[in-house]
């Protein structure tokens, strides 16, 4: 009477397979998995969208962090479970891939989970549910592509308009308008040509597959002020301020700058030793010693024709001491120390200049020439500024400015995401609409392409098409709204033709969502689907958990 049983592969997918069933342990490892990952999932959607709450988050040191970034979020998550562990490398996998989108990937990670969880218990095999998610994924990036608008880098206002959405989600969404366009000029200032067409021959720096190092980007914090006064700084702007200590200068006209990684103070000797002195000729003897060597060198630094000098922060000894500063006002030469080790490409790259490891090879050939070196207060914050670099590359320096510490770094966090936004339209020029309508509109077409399927993929389709649903709820509901009506509404709209309606959450309504200007890069939707869909596969066909000494 009984059905005959299907082979151990697995691999039918007709109706007259038997259901799947295993053994105790790995279903209990396998759903352990996906309880701990859809826990992380449920911590951060919250967070998802322009209405979403914030997270306050409290370190090991006592520093207080208030944002609803996702990867900082999941970043300062102390996560003990390996599988939870696999959704916050997903979030920071998103940030480097995207740089935004990674709230809505670790949401998109947890429906889906939800998803095959429900198939589990209908008995379909894991490596069945992966496989048949693998090929819905790559069915909605291609649907995603009848959504997307060709965008060129010399439309300023489409990537501003990109770079304000991602900014519409932050605790800075207010200041929007003054943050999404410096991110954008910051964007285009590192491209090797400038995208406006200023030839009638094409040019080969407009071809869409390049990309941006967004370290060429330098984003400078001083608390005074407010996040409007936050502006793109001309020229260099650095971290640290100029040593006044000596009375030494702090604006010097065609300057020229060498960067210092050795130290201007008494040498330290390898091994520890004591020098007894027994008398003051012997102090005396020991002082002028100090000080003819010191002078030396600050002697060579002048004779190479620097006046304004960049000066390696020193772990073992000081990097430079009062007698060396004294000796530098003197030579009317510029100083500012404390440079740490990670800004040194950086500057290098930035002034044209090349780092002297040593007094010897302190020469003329290795400075950098600006016309403008000076030390300006604003909002009560000195910064020093270098202006008018010759030789320089193409790098740039974002002053950003905030009440205290805690909007500082949130502002920091919001820019970067708005960088990442410029540069994925730089990787690859296509926006599409936001606010839910890709999601819906993938959902509709997937759901319709799962009848033209048949077997156990028609039922993983359906399912997938259902879990992509999560995001436009989410939406509705962290907005106030009632998430069912919302999303039946839009899937009204988008089967009646309306496929660029979305979830306006100011208005509460749904409306064109071009004309409110919500856009996001394609590549910000398509690395998330990818991304989520290779995650929940890696944990479907985990069954077992060995931990090891």
């Amino acid at each position: 009477m009984s059905a005959p049983s299907a082979p151990a592969g697995g691999a039918s997918t007709s109706t007259a397979q038997r259901p799947f069933k295993t053994h105790d342990k790995p279903n209990e490892v396998r759903l352990s998995n996906l309880t701990a990952a859809k826990a992380v999932s449920d911590a951060v959607r919250t967070s998802l969208g322009p209405r979403g709450m914030d997270k306050m988050i409290q370190k090991k040191d006592g520093e207080i962090v208030v944002t609803n970034d996702g990867a900082t979020i999941l970043k300062h998550m102390s996560v003990m479970h390996p599988a939870a562990q696999m959704l916050v490398d997903l979030s920071a996998a998103q940030d480097v891939e995207a740089g935004d989108g990674t709230t809505s990937v670790v949401v998109l990670a947890g429906s889906l989970l939800h998803a095959a969880e429900k198939l589990l218990a209908k008995g379909i095999h894991p490596s069945l549910i992966a496989e048949a998610f693998t090929k819905a994924g790559e069915k909605c990036v291609e649907f995603l592509e009848d959504l997307k608008v060709e965008v060129k880098l010399s439309e300023k206002d489409a990537l501003v308009k990109a770079a304000a959405t991602s900014l519409n989600s932050k605790v800075v969404s207010q200041y929007s308008n003054i943050l999404a366009p410096i991110a954008v000029s910051a964007v285009l200032r590192l491209l090797p040509s400038s995208p406006l067409p200023t030839s009638k021959e094409p040019s080969p720096p407009q071809v869409h597959p390049q990309n941006v190092d967004l370290r060429d980007i330098r984003i400078i914090k001083k608390v005074g002020g407010t996040i409007e006064d936050t502006q793109l700084l001309t020229g260099l702007g650095l971290k640290q301020n100029v040593v006044t200590a000596a009375g030494g200068p702090t604006r010097v006209q065609k300057a020229k700058i060498g960067l210092i990684q050795f130290q201007l103070s008494p040498p330290k000797p390898d091994m520890d030793n004591q020098v007894h002195i027994s008398n003051y000729r012997q102090i005396d003897k020991h002082i002028q010693e100090e000080r003819k060597y010191l002078l030396n060198l600050c002697s060579v630094i002048k004779k190479a024709g620097c006046n304004v000098l960049l000066i390696q922060k020193s772990i073992l000894r000081d990097a430079v001491n009062d007698l060396s500063l004294n000796f530098l006002s003197r030579l009317k030469i510029a100083v500012v120390k404390d440079i740490e080790r990670d800004e040194i490409e950086f500057l290098c790259k930035t002034l044209g200049c090349k780092p002297i490891a040593d007094i010897e090879q302190f020469t003329a050939d290795k400075l950098a020439e600006a016309d403008l070196f000076e030390e300006t207060e604003e909002n009560g914050t000195k910064l020093a500024r270098i202006s008018g670099i010759k030789n320089g590359g193409k790098t740039c320096s974002i002053l950003c400015s905030g009440a205290n510490s805690l909007v500082l770094d949130e502002s920091e966090r919001s820019i970067h995401d708005a960088l990442c936004v410029v540069r994925c339209l730089v990787k690859k020029g296509a926006l599409i609409a936001g606010g839910g309508a890709p999601e819906i509109h993938m959902s509709r077409l997937l759901s319709q392409h799962a009848h033209s399927v048949k077997g156990i993929e028609s039922y993983c389709f359906q399912a997938y098409s259902d879990a992509l649903e999560i995001i436009p709820a989410t939406l509705a509901e962290n907005a106030g709204l009632n998430p069912i009506a919302i999303v039946t509404e839009l899937r009204n709209r988008h089967s009646n033709g309306e496929k660029t309606a979305g979830i306006n959450v100011r208005k509460g309504l749904i409306t064109n969502i071009l004309e409110e200007n919500v856009l996001q890069p394609l590549l910000v939707t398509t690395s998330a689907i990818q991304l989520a869909t290779e995650t929940v596969g890696l944990l479907l066909k985990i069954d077992d958990y060995s931990p090891t000494r």
